[in-house]
């Protein structure tokens, strides 16, 4: 099952996406399908139509939990030592942008980098679970670009500024519950060109661990994100490139990016 989120130039609605690559269709449903269950009101429209958007499959109730370093390639490729308990940012709800929405570039930094990631998204209130429970409260899983201003995070003593500005967080193209997250491929290209090439095996935390360490610092709510952790070969982004992050069984999610004057 897909769950995507778009807009015919109305309010947002949720739908299922039935249907293979250039053919699917969007099953309208009732409701926000995190608190609701879900059921189609007959209505389907064609993603390819005109007036079509996807947006962003969520907006996290109240934050975008990010963990640095969690695939030892990238660690290392950074010049850094694999950290021993999951390294934590946050990144605001402010960050999250949609499927083919532009990531904007900053004009305070001159080294963006992408960073392909797979994202969890979080479906019950939170806190203090164990890892062996940390799945049960899991909504679902889609694509993210941890975005990040690569100059600025090695001036700055904290990753605020650097992860957490204006459109650093492109998530989509839509949300897939069940999914085992395992043994997944992640990768990014850039126009065409293939940067990164990954898979979740080879994470230093697992999902289930990274939830359940999450929820001892902070209450995790409906809606809220997991970001977890990108693998070697993050590179820069300029204006013009179009980025593709790609997590296997879920799907690819498109951005431009733009350097306004």
């Amino acid at each position: 099952m897909r769950i995507a989120r778009f807009t015919t130039g109305d309010d947002p609605r949720y739908a299922l996406v039935e249907g293979g690559p250039g053919e699917e269709q969007l099953v309208v449903i009732t409701g926000d399908p995190i608190y609701t269950p879900v059921q189609p009101t007959g209505e389907q429209v064609p993603l390819d139509r005109d007036d079509v958007r996807l947006l962003a499959p969520v907006i996290p109730r109240s934050k975008v939990v990010g963990v640095g370093r969690n695939y030892a390639d990238h660690a290392a490729e950074m010049g850094n030592a694999v950290p021993t308990s999951p390294m934590l940012f946050l990144k605001p709800n402010t960050s999250v942008i949609g499927p083919d929405d532009p990531i904007v570039l900053p004009t305070w930094t001159e080294e963006v980098h992408h960073e392909a990631e797979l994202a969890v998204v979080i479906g019950k209130v939170t806190k203090d679970v164990s890892p062996e429970n940390a799945l049960s409260r899991v909504f679902g899983y889609t694509v993210a670009n941890d975005v990040t201003a690569r100059d600025i995070q090695r001036s700055d003593s904290q990753w605020t500024r650097a992860k957490g500005f204006d459109g650093s967080c492109p998530l989509g193209p839509w949300v897939v519950p069940g999914l085992d997250v395992d043994d997944l491929a992640v990768r990014a290209r850039v126009n065409g060109q293939m940067r990164q090439d990954g898979r979740t095996r080879d994470l230093v935390f697992d999902v289930a661990t990274l939830v359940s360490y999450v929820s001892e610092v902070f209450t995790l709510l409906p809606g809220d994100v997991i970001l977890t952790g990108t693998p070697a070969g993050v590179g820069p982004v300029v204006h013009g490139d179009v980025v593709e992050v790609e997590v296997e069984d879920i799907g690819v999610l498109r951005n431009p990016v733009i350097r306004r004057d």
